[in-house]
């Protein structure tokens, strides 16, 4: 398995040995590079989201979705950033100015610092504290205070009620999504993203292998919350259309809504892979125990792996999305603090006497 730290330290060794850099100009330039890469990946990863969802809906809905930009309309997303980047931007009446305009950039700056904790190979976390599973989920919650700051900002009634039933379905899934990394932090011993994924390399080492029935359990429930996370259907209830028009994000044009719209869908991309990094592995290889096939295995590069498994989250969300119709606040709600949370404090404590018992692979 490639250490992509390699690359790392040689960049390093070159701004500091070969160009005679002092660690503050090193230092400096690296975080530049880094911010321009994860911006880049950003970008590129959100475009290529909205098109794949709409060909995945499509195909639900025995469509054929974008045609008519560029062959299989493969151009259509980059007329749309085109659009948004030069529709005029317009002011709300007798709307909070400063809360209305910092209430995107809230978004977007959980959005984009939650997707760099996503371990994408061996070496090659941005982030990766002692601490990571803990920081996720706390940056992440930055996010309902841009939902929540959007719609009392806009002097609008539709984006207030919409603004009050993301936060609350925010928050609420919260505690279950918390608990599910909690019971995962059990299983593998540590908080940090890479050694959880350490943990998972060997023969039959996933923790939806070794760790039976609670890790099945907490995978499972870490999709349904992540979906509500993401305010993604049947979860949308901030953004219910034929009730809220478009919910919070009602009286933003231009890039203030394409802010809200990009971190909807990287949001997606950062559920999925979390889920694939703490539940299936991340990077880590598919190993059996029979040295020819682990052999093949450990030959594909661990950052295909992580985008794979990633990408297999991502189809199984969107087949909810398109599956299930809305769900009212009220079942919602009674899903999370009824059946989700006292499911995973149930599998919480049985997973913690199956460590004590040594009753994992």
């Amino acid at each position: 398995m490639f250490d992509f730290s390699i690359v790392t330290n040689w960049f390093d060794n070159l701004l500091r040995v070969t160009c005679g850099l002092s660690s503050f100009w090193a230092i400096l330039i690296e975080c530049v590079v880094v911010g321009v890469v994860v911006l880049t990946l950003y970008a590129l990863i959100a475009m290529f989201m909205i098109f794949f969802e709409r060909k995945i809906c499509a195909w639900f809905q025995c469509r054929l979705g974008p045609m008519r930009v560029g062959p299989w309309g493969i151009f259509q997303v980059v007329a749309d950033v085109l659009k948004m980047l030069i529709k005029e931007i317009f002011g709300v009446d007798r709307s909070d100015k400063f809360l209305y305009a910092v209430a995107p950039f809230l978004t977007i700056i959980a959005s984009v610092t939650t997707f760099s904790f996503l371990p994408w190979n061996k070496g090659a976390a941005v982030l990766d504290f002692n601490v990571g599973v803990f920081m996720v989920t706390a940056i992440s919650s930055l996010g309902v205070i841009g939902i929540v700051l959007a719609g009392w900002g806009s002097n609008n009634k539709y984006s207030v009620v919409s603004a009050m039933r993301g936060a609350v379905q925010m928050i609420s899934y919260e505690m279950s999504l918390g608990l599910c990394m909690i019971t995962a932090v059990v299983f593998c011993g540590s908080m940090q993203l890479s050694d959880i994924i350490t943990a998972q390399t060997g023969p039959f080492q996933w923790l939806i292998i070794q760790g039976h029935i609670p890790a099945l359990l907490a995978f499972a429930v870490f999709l349904i919350a992540g979906n509500a996370e993401a305010n993604r259907g049947p979860f949308d209830l901030a953004e219910a259309e034929s009730e809220l028009t478009a919910g919070y994000h009602t009286e933003y044009s231009g890039m203030g809504f394409g802010y809200f719209y990009l971190a909807e869908y990287l949001n997606l991309v950062v559920i999925s892979g979390l889920a694939a990094a703490i539940f299936l592995g991340g990077w880590a290889p598919l190993n059996i125990g029979i040295a020819g096939f682990d052999s093949a295995m450990n030959m594909i590069p661990g950052f295909i792996w992580f985008i794979g498994k990633t990408l297999f989250v991502i189809c199984i969300l969107m087949w909810i999305r398109w599956t299930y119709p809305r769900l009212r606040i009220d079942q919602i709600l009674t899903l999370e603090w009824k059946y989700l949370m006292p499911l995973m404090l149930c599998v919480l404590v049985v997973a913690t006497v199956c460590v004590a018992l040594g009753l994992t692979i």
